[in-house]
């Protein structure tokens, strides 16, 4: 019995197998009905080269297995590689005639993958719209799912740039090994990846990210969708920069990554540079919760880690909220922030503070375990100010004092901050270079800039290594090195291939 359903198995497979299509449009074709017409299983196959103009909606369909629209021929871009621009120039190109989005999805749509294709658009839009962020998707039911966007290239305008190049309002999305850029605009604020009305989960892997306003964001509208929190995202291996030489054109530019409404996500292995005060102070990396319209007292950000990570080139550091200060909300709560390089923090180099982290509003249970932070110029290193932050936690880093070390708001630095905001919270194990001993609690380093320099396997060019006979080594509160476990995980390259050096 069991051998006569195998076999019945088998040969229900073979038949799925034989009558998948490939639904072949040229240039300029009828894309539209082929939509319309593939069946699970099918390939749409685009013309190497083509261009396709029109606003293109993914349909729903029933079955569970992929529909791909992709170039024909043979791949670019290899599996598990990101594409370039080079390699686009092959790629069949589907343009926006207006601001409406080159594709979305119709509501439930489901089990789609865009491989090796181009999609271009322009102006106050979005390029590819997945889900829809309006009160039109309201429920669950509505949103589109399972969906891969496959080494893609995504990308605005480069002289006009686009609101949003990738809308990301569905559940079950992936998006890996794309180039998304030029998602740029002038007095408002431009996403590559932006979403706030879809349940996720969400992988972002291997791509650049490219974008004015915030490169990633959750949150920063509400949901419609009650009770909606973004959830189960991973942002993985992906390059998140803005070109340096933005800075002297006119896009609004305020930071690199934020969470306002986002449960369970990790950030990983990414490397994240180019900040500067412009639309925003220029805090690079932001976890602020915001009820952002007032009609989400359920938003929060809570269960983040930010691990493994070169995060560099940036006016100032990180930036937690515990309380949106415009409308209620939840509290931010157990975020994590470990084991990652995080260097050029520098206000003469690209304005703002300097400060490595701000912490305002009173979040709760924040973790700052085994990162090494360069700043050579800054105010300081934790900026603090609200109520008292429970669970705090400052161990095992690897940082320098600068003017005034840890600061709160109309307190005094070291002790007299720390007994005011962070009460039965743990700072042990950590270097602070150029601070007075006697203003921190004991059990912490305390060597000149000399000595902090001379730690490292080469300071001036940006490796961090500690050197073999560092006292450093093995002198963590958990046995381990202090500082980012460099040789132990994998980083991210230390340069970028790109090669955006700063412009002072």
């Amino acid at each position: 019995m069991e051998k006569a359903m195998a076999i019945a198995f088998m040969l229900l497979a073979n038949v799925c197998r034989a009558s998948a299509a490939t639904i072949t449009v040229p240039s300029g074709g009828d894309l539209h009905a082929a939509l319309m017409n593939a069946r699970p299983g099918d390939t749409i196959a685009l013309e190497r080269g083509g261009t396709y103009v029109g606003n293109f909606t993914l349909p729903s369909k029933d079955g569970a297995e992929f529909i791909t629209i992709r170039t024909a021929g043979a791949d670019e871009v290899g599996e598990g590689q990101r594409t370039t621009v080079e390699a686009a120039r092959s790629f069949a190109k589907l343009r926006s005639p207006n601001t409406q989005p080159a594709f979305q999805t119709a509501p439930g749509a489901h089990h789609w993958r865009l491989s090796l294709v181009e999609l271009q658009g322009a102006g106050s839009g979005e390029v590819l719209a997945l889900g829809n962020g309006s009160s039109a998707q309201r429920s669950l039911a509505d949103v589109p799912h399972d969906i891969v966007v496959d080494r893609c290239y995504i990308h605005g305008d480069a002289a006009t740039g686009t609101k949003r190049c990738v809308a990301l309002n569905s559940g079950a999305t992936t998006i890996n090994g794309s180039y998304i850029s030029d998602c740029k605009q002038v007095g408002q604020e431009a996403q590559a990846i932006g979403g706030w009305n879809g349940p996720g989960p969400y992988t972002i892997s291997n791509n650049y990210v490219e974008g004015a306003g915030e490169n990633i964001m959750f949150g920063g509208a509400d949901p419609t969708i009650r009770d909606l929190v973004p959830s189960d995202i991973r942002i993985t291996g992906n390059l998140i920069a803005k070109p340096v030489a933005w800075r002297s054109e006119k896009w609004t530019v305020k930071n690199l990554f934020e969470l306002k409404n986002a449960r369970r996500v990790t950030i990983d292995h990414n490397l994240i540079e180019y900040n500067w005060p412009q639309a925003q102070s220029g805090y690079g990396i932001l976890f602020t919760v915001r009820n952002q319209d007032g009609g989400c007292p359920w938003c929060v950000v809570e269960d983040i880690v930010f691990e493994h990570n070169v995060f560099r080139h940036s006016a100032a550091g990180i930036s937690i909220l515990g309380f949106d200060d415009n409308h209620p909300s939840r509290q931010a709560r157990s975020i994590a922030i470990r084991n990652n390089i995080i260097a050029d923090i520098d206000e003469r180099n690209w304005g703002g503070n300097g400060y490595a982290f701000l912490l305002t509003g009173g979040p709760r249970d924040v973790t700052i375990d085994h990162n090494t932070v360069v700043q050579e110029h800054a105010h300081g290193l934790v900026l603090v100010e609200g109520p008292p932050i429970l669970g705090f936690t400052f161990t095992n880093n690897i940082a320098r004092h600068n003017d005034y070390g840890i600061l709160g708001t109309n307190h005094s630095p070291g002790a007299d901050t720390i007994s005011t905001y962070f009460p039965a919270s743990e700072i042990v194990a950590n270097v602070i270079a150029d601070a007075d001993a006697g203003r921190y609690p004991r059990g912490n380093r305390f060597p000149s800039s000399a000595e902090f320099r001379a730690q490292f396997v080469s300071y001036d060019s940006g490796d961090y290594r500690l050197i073999a006979t560092s006292s450093w080594r093995r002198a963590g509160s958990d046995g381990r090195d202090l500082g980012a476990d460099i040789e132990a995980e994998r980083f991210p390259l230390n340069r970028d291939p790109l090669d955006r050096r700063p412009q002072h």
